[in-house]
């Protein structure tokens, strides 16, 4: 373990998760994407744990890399709602809203809301 880790990112991966769901609901966004970060690397092939880290980094504002685990989540899991929408908003942040307006019509189209949104692009 290097210097730089602290008491929160040991533990049993269970462990971890329960203490980044605290830390993230604490508000407390870049220690949780810490401990997802390892978490991730653990098991890359789960969605939850990197769907978490997405959020806590568009939460920190830390788009780029809210972008690339979204992406990666949507890789394990295409037809993830909550990702998808997650995508779009952080593509919109960015100033991207043409290549976020896909992503947020599947996330309507996924949860049923057919109709809504930007018909015609």
């Amino acid at each position: 373990m290097s210097e730089t880790e602290t008491y929160y990112e040991f533990g049993t991966a269970a462990d971890r998760w329960d203490r980044a769901q605290m830390f993230f609901e604490a508000k407390e966004y870049m220690t949780a994407a810490r401990i997802l970060g390892g978490l991730v690397e653990e098991v890359p092939e789960q969605v939850a744990p990197r769907l978490l880290l997405a959020r806590s980094y568009y939460h920190s504002a830390r788009l780029g890399k809210a972008e690339k685990e979204l992406r990666v989540v949507l890789e394990l899991d295409p037809v993830e709602s909550y990702a998808r929408l997650m995508l779009g908003r952080t593509l919109e942040r960015q100033g991207r809203a043409a290549d976020a307006a896909p992503h947020l019509r599947m996330a309507a189209a996924l949860n049923g809301e057919f109709g809504t949104g930007t018909a015609g692009g």
